[in-house]
């Protein structure tokens, strides 16, 4: 079939895909490649065909049954994707046309080989990214960038500490704190994950299998602590990260890896540093809050993807097939990776 800019949709309704699917909360075994309806694009959206998409924790606790997609948003797993055009809905206003390499953000139906996203949620892919590249930036580097600017307001000068500093969002966070002037700093679990992040311009990081972070948080600010903490562990590490925050500094919560429970004198210790909880999951955002963030990550970082010598860069750690969706899954619930894990879902 010969795509068009506006192809015919009760063609489209007639035509099935391959995704990845599963039938009740399970392990990683039990997902499986299934076929499903095409999806069809309504006012305002755009069909696109998958070249690839990347895991994020959301994937694992979705699969789990602990984090349910929002309401009308495909069940399939997937919060990013990258590919081709394929089609386009009535009243697409933005000039796309068929064949347009795109990246974006979704609520869900990235492990799929067609996915329709709202037009506000697309941005180009830029041209000395690749496409598998492209899939590793939509969630990792939106909520990155969200997290510092729309919700922890960081300012040039300003410490940084980045839990998990080697995974999607902390390499995204690392560049994204550099690029606005900002000094990040990360905690990681190995030499190498610690050794990524500093690559990336992470002026110092904290192995916290080997220490206490927030004595070294103390000692590396001469006992000022950071004026932003970007947190995904929450109740396990409630303490040191109260202990490391500086006076009015803003601490954002975005993942309770550590868990939700907190024990202990959290308020008083909160209020004696005059600090900020603020907390934040970008997936239950309404359109109108993700497309004013897709529009200002396009002017403020994107650009920054463009030339040669990449000033911003997705990492990527392993690339997989669909066939091999268990394995990926098992691979991030190792926490083996460093940066994106990434699905090639056709050779687009």
């Amino acid at each position: 079939m010969s795509w068009n800019s506006r192809l015919n949709l009760k063609d489209l309704m007639s035509l099935s895909m391959l995704a990845i699917c599963f039938k009740e909360p399970c392990g990683p075994e039990k997902l499986f490649i299934g076929e499903v309806p095409r999806p069809e694009p309504k006012d305002g959206e755009v069909l696109i065909k998958i070249h690839a998409t990347a895991l994020n924790r959301a994937d694992l606790l979705q699969r789990k049954g602990l984090y349910p997609a929002p309401p009308g948003e495909s069940e399939i797993l997937g919060l990013e994707a990258a590919g081709v055009i394929a089609g386009l809905g009535p009243q697409v206003r933005r000039n796309f046309r068929s064949g347009d390499k795109v990246m974006a953000l979704l609520a869900g139906g990235g492990y799929a080989q067609y996915a329709v996203v709202p037009e506000e949620l697309l941005m180009p892919v830029p041209s000395h990214v690749t496409l598998c590249e492209a899939a590793a930036i939509p969630e990792a580097w939106l909520t990155a960038y969200q997290l510092l600017h729309f919700i922890g307001r960081v300012k040039p000068g300003e410490t940084v500490l980045i839990h998990a500093g080697a995974s999607g969002v902390g390499t995204a966070a690392v560049q994204l704190a550099r690029l606005s002037g900002a000094v990040p700093v990360v905690t990681a679990g190995s030499p190498e994950k610690l050794n990524m992040a500093l690559q990336l311009g992470a002026v110092a990081g904290f192995n916290y299998k080997e220490c206490d972070f927030s004595d070294k948080i103390l000692q590396f600010t001469e006992g000022r602590g950071m004026d932003v903490i970007l947190d995904c562990i929450g109740g396990a590490w409630w303490e040191k990260n109260v202990r490391s925050l500086a006076m009015d500094g803003r601490w954002v919560l975005y993942g309770t890896m550590g868990g939700t429970a907190v024990e202990g004198d959290l308020l008083s210790k909160l209020m004696f540093k005059r600090g900020h909880i603020l907390s934040s999951l970008l997936r239950l955002r309404s359109l109108q809050y993700k497309a004013e963030l897709v529009r200002s990550f396009s002017e403020q970082a994107l650009p920054h993807f463009q030339s040669q010598g990449l000033s911003l860069r997705p990492v990527i750690d392993t690339i997989f097939s669909m066939d091999d969706i268990s394995e990926a899954h098992r691979h991030m619930e190792a926490n083996k990776n460093i940066g994106k894990i990434v699905i090639k879902i056709s050779e687009t």
